[in-house]
């Protein structure tokens, strides 16, 4: 089975949700546009409403079985009050169960006051994992923090996608101004510097916390696997070298190409890449033939493949 595990699509419920909002993040309708306001980031004109049925029908047309949807980190939903995050997460996760059974989808939770049971929710009603933003683990404080959601993670046999995002915990973005305000910095530089430092802090302390986790790193963790020489030349060797042959590790391509992709592999293994699109948000890049089975089949099996749950997890 052929899986995308990373796509967006917009509900209608969560369309609806946010254009209720009087603060970011929300949507506006102007004239014939959708514009999407997010804090710290510039407007972005939307094409609403996505069809479902239409993002099977290309699915089909590129060979994919499974398209796993995933919440829109950068949105800050994880990060607002958590009354009126769940109403979000709500809405997310009513348009999602609405859908066709090949669309699946990652979870989300509110990260203001954490809950491992939000977890245990979040895989009864169906999603495969979580989904979270990679300013919640780009420290080790941060990551220190997160460790009750993580090990709750672990003992379900859950897998993690960081997704670049804002740290939940940060005073609110400032407006946008000078370079921030071209349509693609934030994607080149906050998203990649912000998954640079969640995979750093992972490294150097996360995998030793949750030695058996699954986590999946959105857009080859910020090309962070390029740094394990480098990291192994500053002092850590043993984390570097513990990092290049971890396979409960796995990053996920979108946004990038034959260059990038064969960069990572060539430090951290091919079998540790998975695809996904980013769609509608990017034109993905997929090799051919072995290798495309290798990212989109095999690898993703054992991504999402379900070990035995421990035994104090209660159902």
């Amino acid at each position: 089975m052929a899986v995308d595990l990373h796509q967006h699509l917009w509900t209608e419920p969560l369309i609806e949700a946010l254009t209720k909002r009087a603060s970011p993040p929300r949507l506006r309708r102007v004239d014939a546009d959708w514009v999407l306001a997010l804090p710290g980031e510039p407007r972005y004109v939307l094409q609403l409403p996505d069809d479902p049925d239409a993002r099977l029908a290309r699915a089909d047309a590129d060979g994919i079985d499974r398209i796993v949807l995933a919440p829109s980190s950068p949105l800050g939903i994880e990060a607002l009050p958590v009354d009126r995050a769940r109403e979000l997460i709500d809405a997310y996760d009513r348009g999602v169960d609405e859908l066709a059974h090949r669309f699946s989808a990652w979870g989300t939770i509110p990260l203001q006051e954490l809950d491992p049971d939000d977890v245990d929710l979040a895989l009864r009603r169906g999603r495969v994992g979580l989904c979270l933003p990679s300013g919640a683990f780009a420290s080790l404080r941060a990551l220190e923090r997160m460790a009750p959601i993580l090990e709750r993670l672990e003992q379900r046999g859950a897998p993690l996608f960081i997704h670049p995002g804002p740290d939940p915990w940060a005073p609110p973005a400032r407006p946008v101004g000078g370079p921030h305000s071209r349509a693609w910095w934030p994607a080149l530089v906050d998203y990649t510097a912000s998954l640079n430092a969640a995979w750093h802090a992972w490294v150097a302390a996360g995998r030793a916390q949750h030695p058996t986790l699954r986590v999946v790193f959105a857009a080859l963790a910020g090309g962070a696997p390029l740094h394990l020489e480098r990291l192994a030349q500053r002092g850590g060797p043993q984390v570097a070298a513990a990092a290049a042959d971890d396979p409960c590790v796995f990053y996920e391509t979108s946004s990038y190409g034959p260059l990038a992709l064969a960069a990572v592999a060539g430090a951290v293994g091919a079998q540790q890449l998975v695809f996904g699109s980013d769609a509608p948000y990017a034109a993905p890049f997929r090799p051919e033939g072995e290798r495309d089975h290798q990212l989109t089949t095999t690898n993703p099996a054992r991504l999402f493949a379900r070990p035995a749950v421990r035994q104090e997890i209660h159902a």
